[in-house]
């Protein structure tokens, strides 16, 4: 994939990531363009990682008071991320779901044969997940655009969300960490905590009790 196309797509990731933290009904009409985009990086998108993408996403699962067993990585990609949590969570099983096709086949291929059993992936869209409320009791994003009420919906009572940007700022996907606790506050959310390993950053928050 050349420079050009590389620079190209990632100032459009920012612009969709930008308009639909704003404006959520618009991602109706990005999402196809997302689609194709993620589809054609897939065979590359593993490469492109560096070796710290995940260091703060990392200090945010340790951080984490008690082990879930039931976790949802938010545009798993090529299930980088999906893998690193099972690998923390020997007892957790993991749906990684994503809207590139082409980026769930490189990581159903990809998925270790220790992991096989406890991990698997599924084609769905952030905006309107096929799961019940309060499925999970973990639900992480890796440079992945949040739908904030979707989160409140699946994430369970005393449950945690985990954000992590593999280059802070620079993330083409990214949303500051004031803006994350703004509209997770409104929506039950609570005990943040943020984490930086250069050039990585994480925020985890909890969703409060019912009470």
């Amino acid at each position: 994939m050349s420079d050009l196309a590389q620079r190209l797509g990632r100032r459009f990731a920012r612009f969709t990531t930008n308009v639909v933290v704003a404006r959520p009904a618009l991602w109706r009409l990005l999402r196809p363009l997302m689609r194709v985009q993620f589809d054609r990086l897939a065979p590359h998108w593993t490469a492109m990682r560096s070796q710290d993408a995940f260091a703060a996403l990392d200090m945010g699962l340790q951080a984490l008071p008690s082990e879930p067993q039931q976790v949802l990585d938010l545009g798993t990609g090529t299930g980088l991320a999906a893998f690193a949590v099972a690998r923390r969570f020997p007892a957790a099983e993991v749906v990684g779901t994503d809207i590139a096709e082409e980026m769930l086949a490189q990581a159903r291929a990809a998925t270790p044969p220790e992991l096989a059993e406890r991990v698997r992936f599924e084609a769905a869209d952030g905006a309107r997940l096929p799961f019940a409320d309060g499925s999970f009791e973990l639900v992480v994003l890796a440079n992945m655009i949040p739908f904030f009420d979707e989160l409140e919906r699946v994430v369970a009572a005393g449950g945690h969300v985990l954000f992590s940007f593999s280059a802070g700022p620079e993330t083409p996907i990214w949303v500051p960490s004031g803006r994350l606790r703004d509209e997770l506050g409104r929506r039950g959310f609570a005990d943040f905590a943020d984490f930086q390993a250069e050039p990585a950053t994480a925020l985890l928050a909890r969703k409060r009790e019912a009470r």
